[in-house]
C-alpha cells in the first residue's frame, strides 16, 4: 500500500452540512475500496489565487490515506463526476513527504491539546 494525501476544493454555495456530506461521501469511497484514512483536514472557506468558474473562493479539504494504486482512479473519477468539486489534486508521498506529514500531524495535535 501507498500512502496519498488529496486536496480537493469544493464549491462556496454549500452550506457547511453539505460540504461536510461531500467529504464523508469522498472518505466512504476511499474506505469502501480498502484504503486506510490517516488523516482528515478542513481548512474552510479560503480566497483562491484566481477564479476558477467566475468563483473566487472555496472550501478546501485534504484527505491523507494508504491504498492501492488502483483506488487513485476511483478517486479521481469520483472527483470528476461529482459538480461540487471545482479542483482537486491527487499526490503519492515518498518517504520524505511521509515523515514531514507524521511530524504536521503531531504538530497540530499537540496544538488541539492545549
Amino acid at each position: 500500500m501507498n500512502q496519498y494525501e488529496t486536496v480537493f476544493i469544493l464549491t462556496p454555495v454549500l452550506s457547511d452540512e453539505q460540504m461536510k456530506e461531500t467529504v464523508a461521501k469522498f472518505k466512504g469511497l476511499l474506505t469502501d475500496k480498502g484504503a486506510e484514512i490517516l488523516n482528515e483536514e478542513t481548512w474552510g472557506l479560503k480566497k483562491m489565487a484566481y477564479a476558477i468558474q467566475k468563483k473566487s473562493t472555496g472550501f478546501y479539504c485534504l484527505l491523507e490515506f494508504k491504498a492501492e494504486p488502483e483506488v487513485i482512479k476511483t478517486l479521481e473519477t469520483g472527483y470528476r463526476r461529482d459538480e461540487k468539486v471545482i479542483r482537486f489534486m491527487t499526490v503519492k508521498l515518498d518517504k520524505y513527504a511521509v515523515e514531514y506529514a507524521e511530524k504536521r500531524r503531531n504538530k497540530l495535535a499537540k496544538k488541539e491539546e492545549a
